[in-house]
């Protein structure tokens, strides 16, 4: 729950390796309670602000024992723009986010190896992964057994969210996509055919995402001609949507998929493909869909 990175906006300069060499001496940590230990730690100065205005350094402080896993300013600042700050500006949130990485107890990692999940006090669970190394829902420990007088600090490189919340804070179809970095041919062509609100909207939706490597991929000038035709563009984006959210071992159970446009695509589960693109990552969950990728463009039937 301590989330510390001296600057609120950015990450810590030092990277997470000399992150986890600059924990206190484990003598003297055994001194110091579970707060002033991540004071003294150095990478956790965002945490440490986190656990302040969430007004839960006394709880911290107390006898415990309580086992935290902390993140570092590193995994901080890895937080979508903008969520840490409306995360400090909302206390009651910021507390169930805090307390979703303490546990009651002192479990040191060779316990943690014994388990298959624990119950945060938050009050929602945290799943133990220890088939490499140690793993605490999607976040890797990088740093064990860092004891304080009250309890051990596991440093960890990512801030976890309760699931009840990440459900609450995933992004739509058209933020996920943004997000992901490679479709940014895809967004300019969704906002330049005036999609954009409709694949934002409750849908859910599935969506046959072509990457911006399929776009190059097509004759060239067509996709120029394209993004001057809207109405055209239109037509062959919503040829890339269907509606309800299909996961990927659904789409393969299928023979065709009727489209947003009104044709069908065709899909042929033995070579993972829809059309004549090839399916190359798929699942990737939005809160009113799901996308998966293909390599083409997938053109109207003539």
């Amino acid at each position: 729950m301590f989330f510390v990175s001296g600057c609120i906006n950015g990450a810590d300069e030092t990277s997470e390796e000399e992150q986890t060499e600059e924990m206190p001496e484990e003598e003297s940590a055994k001194e110091m309670n579970l707060v002033d230990t991540a004071i003294a730690a150095g990478n956790f100065t965002t945490l440490v602000e986190a656990v302040q205005e969430a007004e839960l350094v006394d709880t911290l402080s107390g006898e415990g024992p309580f086992t935290i896993f902390a993140p570092t300013n590193e995994a901080f600042a890895e937080l979508p723009e903008g969520m840490l700050e409306d995360l400090l500006a909302d206390k009651e949130k910021l507390r169930a986010v805090l307390t979703y990485h303490v546990i009651a107890g002192e479990y040191m990692a060779s316990d943690l190896l014994d388990l298959d999940s624990v119950v945060s006090i938050q009050g929602e669970a945290l799943t133990i992964e220890t088939t490499a190394g140690v793993q605490v829902n999607n976040a890797k420990v990088l740093a064990p057994d860092v004891k304080a007088s009250n309890g051990v600090i596991h440093v960890i490189d990512k801030v976890l969210l309760p699931p009840s919340m990440e459900e609450a804070e995933q992004l739509d179809l058209v933020d996920t996509a943004i997000a992901a970095g490679s479709f940014d041919i895809l967004i300019e062509a969704i906002q330049t055919a005036g999609l954009e609100e409709t694949l934002r909207g409750d849908g859910p939706f599935t969506i046959f995402a072509p990457n911006d490597a399929a776009f190059e991929a097509l004759p060239e000038g067509e996709l120029k001609r394209l993004l001057n035709n809207p109405e055209e563009l239109a037509s062959i984006l919503t040829y890339h949507v269907s509606s309800g959210k299909l996961m990927a071992e659904e789409v393969l159970d299928l023979e065709s998929i009727k489209t947003l446009q009104g044709d069908s695509l065709s899909v042929n589960s033995t070579e993972s493909r829809v059309g004549d693109a090839k399916i190359i990552s798929t699942d990737i969950e939005a809160s009113n869909g799901v996308i998966h990728v293909i390599d083409k463009v997938l053109l109207l039937p003539e």
